[in-house]
């Protein structure tokens, strides 16, 4: 099987390669985290050489760059169908938290972007994902500005970014290593102080929200 996989030249059986990549990236990823995979773990899971793999992707950060938007058109697509009923800041706000509690695989993404994804990629691979960022946030932006009527497109565009950021700062703390969970174990009173993810981020973005119209 492998020997065939490898011999496929055609345009559609190229498309099957990039696919199967992504796949093994993703669960990988999904299994150990994305900061312990690496470009040897993806090829040997999909039974390549390194130098096959980076014949349809020129780096394990551009494999990992697209798996993002990837996974973040899903991301939008759930937040935005609740946000399509959604009333106010506290609605808005759990449309937002409750897309990415949901998703752990893009809040791991999320984490690794700016400091991991967009290092060592092209220049068309970056431009690629920095025009699929911008129209997500705006059009996310625009139903937010729906839903609550004293922001603005850009506002709720903002709003979106917010939400990433506290993302990448509290998802880390939904999967400490062992000796922390000992700690916390150990220590309760250390351990309360670093809140559950979901209605955190739902807080720390509702909170976002109501302050954005008096800091505009």
């Amino acid at each position: 099987m492998d020997g065939v996989f490898q011999r496929a030249r055609r345009p559609e059986q190229k498309d099957e390669r990039r696919e199967t990549i992504l796949a093994a990236a993703a669960a990988l990823a999904a299994e150990s985290g994305v900061a312990r995979v690496s470009l040897g773990h993806i090829a040997a899971a999909v039974g390549l050489a390194k130098s096959n793999v980076l014949r349809y992707f020129g780096t394990r950060e551009e494999i990992y760059l697209q798996l993002t938007r990837r996974e973040g058109t899903d991301w939008a697509a759930a937040a935005g169908a609740a946000l399509a009923g959604a009333s106010g800041y506290q609605a808005t706000a759990a449309a937002l938290a409750g897309a990415y509690a949901d998703r752990p695989l893009y809040c791991d993404l999320t984490i690794h972007t700016e400091t991991m994804f967009e290092h060592n990629v092209s220049v068309a691979a970056l431009r690629a994902h920095k025009l699929w960022a911008v129209d997500m946030y705006f059009t996310l932006g625009r139903q937010i500005s729906t839903a609550c009527p004293q922001l603005t497109p850009a506002d709720g565009a903002a709003l979106v970014m917010a939400a990433g950021a506290y993302v990448a700062k509290l998802f880390p703390l939904t999967r400490p290593p062992k000796a922390l969970q000992e700690l916390y174990e150990q220590e309760p009173e250390i351990a309360r102080v670093f809140p559950p993810f979901r209605p955190t981020l739902q807080r720390m973005i509702a909170a976002t929200a109501a302050g954005l119209p008096t800091t505009s």
